[in-house]
């Protein structure tokens, strides 16, 4: 029974050994990376990364973003205030082609001091794994819909390594509330004092943008913002 025990503990050590170096998997840096569309700027929370560690570029009428570090992107020109939504679709053409494990990415909004030690923005990103998470700076990172964000049947899933998964995202800020939608299904709905207030957004009114996980390729099209 003993040895059995240890086998046991050790398969443990093992599985969460791994689960937690998958989940720390470093950052890659892109070649030629950088930003070369016209009127956008990036911002990246990674210690010892730069935004030129990724690479944000117009390909056609979409944006596409490799990223190294986890990296914000927006551009001053794009405001949002009152009531709006801001939307996009987003397609990874080969899913996880660059990570060993899937990361979001979707949409920012209500960026306040963007690039800046006091920057707030929040941001709802959809995964193809099936799930999406709901997170903010204000200036420090704050949860929203948990660590890890959770799992919703509105949201795509790619039906395997390297095959293409393809996500609407749609936040929206109404007089009380942000909600979030993925495909046209409200994924979460969240009162807006619970997050304008201290520590976390400075308001609702803002620059608007996309936010792609460290280690992650794909296409962003019709990224709108029309008022309610």
């Amino acid at each position: 029974m003993r040895r059995i025990s240890v086998a046991v503990v050790s398969l443990v050590a093992v599985t969460l050994l791994a689960r937690s170096a998958s989940a720390q998997d470093a950052s890659n840096k892109v070649a030629s990376g950088g930003i070369s569309v016209a009127g956008w700027s990036g911002t990246t929370e990674e210690a010892g990364q730069t935004i030129n560690n990724s690479k944000f570029a117009m390909e056609g009428k979409d944006l596409h973003v490799t990223t190294g570090p986890a990296t914000t992107y927006w551009s001053a020109a794009n405001m949002g205030s009152g009531k709006y939504t801001v939307k996009a679709t987003f397609t990874e053409p080969k899913f996880q082609n660059i990570n060993d494990h899937p990361h979001p990415y979707g949409i920012v909004i209500a960026g306040n001091d963007m690039g800046t030690a006091t920057q707030s923005y929040l941001y709802c990103a959809a995964n193809g794994n099936g799930s999406f998470i709901v997170r903010g700076f204000g200036p420090a990172a704050f949860q929203v819909n948990g660590r890890r964000g959770e799992v919703n049947a509105a949201v795509h899933k790619a039906a395997a390594k390297g095959e293409p998964v393809t996500n609407e995202v749609a936040v929206a800020v109404t007089a009380d509330k942000i909600e979030c939608s993925i495909n046209g299904a409200v994924v979460g709905s969240y009162a807006k004092a619970d997050l304008v207030a201290a520590g976390k957004l400075k308001s609702t009114d803002g620059v608007y943008g996309v936010r792609f996980a460290h280690n992650t390729e794909g296409m962003v099209s019709g990224l709108t913002m029309t008022k309610q």
